[in-house]
């Protein structure tokens, strides 16, 4: 891992130890200091980015003209390299890369994803970044994963004392977030930017049976969504609490606590791994998947229906939202766009394709499990592969966390 000269290399050095489990991490951590304590219980991560999270997406429509060259090289390259291998070449557009390798049937499979900080609290900050990641391997049904790296910005606008506390956390985050998902951190990159960046990169080897290929959607199966909707109204809210201007734009409609527990569900929504919701497809027999960030709930249905074999579209009757955000989102003047499906989402659920008549057990079966509910949100109908979300949807209040 690369790190620059001007990163404090002792604080560093132990989080880089506690990392790979080395029990001498604890010798190279700096004894208790009263100043980093108080400057962690006040600290605000989100000052250092202007974007929150996974608005930082490039928009969807420009993205696909800038990816057309890399398609077009790639379909060459898969009719040149690929055309004896029976694994089928996955790549631009989708999830994950799956290349299949030289020997014995397997395939490689790997993600990538950063972005900025969007709650203040910077080790559940470095959870939501290590599950954000891990979402995409998930996404293609994939439960293990062999291996990430850690992707870290420092921001130039750091104090030497908050950076030397601030970064360890996030560091530790991830790497705990990593820990719970069965795998480990060996490695990345580190560097100083204008704005504080946090992600990584994730791979696995697999075989063919341990991945869904997101393309077999038919008629009558439907629309499963494993988390709420609502995450960047929540957090975009909780820090209007401290701007008197926007927060008299809902307080009418919203309690100061309210906003409180919608920020708390949205984070421990947003670090919550989907490792058991792509385990269950595998059970149930999902016949495709995709994981809701960036583009919104619409943005990746329409990718996700894009890409099915059979001629067929999505149609959106539900929408789960943390309780509040859909009232705070219409106070904004509909800014956010979340009951079109165009309000960003970071870390969030799995939207899977399954049949209709394993979809009831599935829900049960993750809340069983997770103690979070699934909810089944639409239909997959013969159409044109597109995703839409009908006039007046269904908006289902979930309850905010205490």
């Amino acid at each position: 891992m690369s790190y620059s000269s001007s990163v404090a290399q002792d604080t560093l050095a132990a989080a880089q130890l506690e990392m790979a489990g080395n029990p001498n991490a604890l010798a190279l951590r700096r004894p208790f200091d009263p100043v980093a304590h108080d400057l962690e219980a006040s600290f605000r991560l989100t000052r250092f980015a202007d974007l929150k999270g996974r608005s930082c997406k490039v928009p969807q429509d420009v993205l696909g003209k800038l990816v057309e060259s890399l398609q077009q090289d790639y379909s060459q390259q898969e009719q040149d390299q690929f055309m004896h291998v029976a694994i089928p070449r996955i790549g631009i557009g989708l999830d994950c890369s799956v290349t299949p390798l030289r020997h014995g049937g397997l395939c490689l499979v790997q993600t990538t994803d950063f972005f900025y900080p969007l709650v203040d609290d910077p080790y559940m900050m470095g959870k939501i970044a290590c599950a954000n990641v891990l979402s995409d391997l998930y996404a293609m049904g994939v439960t293990e994963c062999d291996n990430m790296l850690m992707l870290l910005g420092v921001s130039t606008k750091m104090t030497e004392k908050e950076r030397d506390v601030v970064i360890p956390l996030i560091m530790r985050g991830f790497k705990d977030s990593a820990l719970e998902a069965g795998t480990s951190v060996t490695g990345g990159q580190t560097v100083i930017n204008p704005w504080c960046t946090i992600g990584g990169a994730a791979t696995t080897i697999c075989q063919p049976n341990e991945y869904i290929v997101p393309d077999n959607a038919v008629m009558g199966d439907v629309l499963v969504l494993t988390k709420p909707l609502g995450t960047q109204v929540a957090v975009n809210a909780h820090q209007w609490l401290d701007q008197p201007e926007r927060w008299n734009r809902i307080k009418l409609v919203v309690s100061e606590e309210d906003v409180r527990k919608a920020y708390h569900r949205a984070m421990d929504s947003m670090s919550r791994l989907n490792r058991i919701a792509a385990r269950l497809m595998h059970k149930y027999n999902a016949h495709g998947s995709t994981d809701v960030t960036g583009f919104g709930l619409l943005g990746h249905a329409q990718n996700l229906a894009s890409h099915q074999k059979n001629e067929v579209s999505f149609v959106i009757h539900n929408l789960p939202v943390i309780a509040k955000m859909a009232a705070v989102a219409k106070a904004c003047g509909n800014m956010f766009q979340l009951l079109q499906g165009h309000a960003p989402e970071t870390s969030g659920g799995l939207l899977i394709c399954l049949p209709r008549e394993q979809a009831a057990a599935y829900c049960k079966d993750i809340e069983k499990q997770e103690g979070y509910q699934a909810w089944i949100i639409g239909i997959v109908e013969k159409g044109n592969r597109t995703a839409r979300i009908i006039d007046k949807p269904r908006v289902i209040e979930v309850p905010a966390k205490d």
